[in-house]
């Protein structure tokens, strides 16, 4: 039986501004080669430039061939992405997408 990936999990801060969009874009830097699994359920408010951040990472992640989850998202986060149009859905974890 072949030894699972090992997967880096990233706690996203509860406000993802463009003040903190350089810091996860450091973050994910940091991860970058490794699985990641992304706790979104603390974030009370996105950006556009925090969402984009995000997404330039999850694109990264699917050149890589590496798996980039959301294993947790809080109501915030997940209405904040649909109402500036970013579709999260298929980067959700099967147990949280409805």
């Amino acid at each position: 039986m072949a030894a699972k990936k090992n997967v880096k999990t990233l706690n996203l801060a509860a406000v993802l501004d463009l003040n903190e969009a350089t810091v996860l874009r450091d973050k994910l830097l940091s991860l970058r080669g490794s699985d990641v699994s992304i706790d979104a359920s603390a974030v009370e408010r996105v950006g556009t430039l925090g969402a984009q951040v995000l997404m330039a990472g999850a694109k990264t992640w699917d050149e890589d061939k590496l798996a980039f989850t959301f294993t947790k998202v809080s109501d915030a986060f997940q209405k904040t992405m649909q109402l500036i149009g970013v579709d999260i859905h298929h980067l959700l974890a099967k147990e949280i997408r409805q």
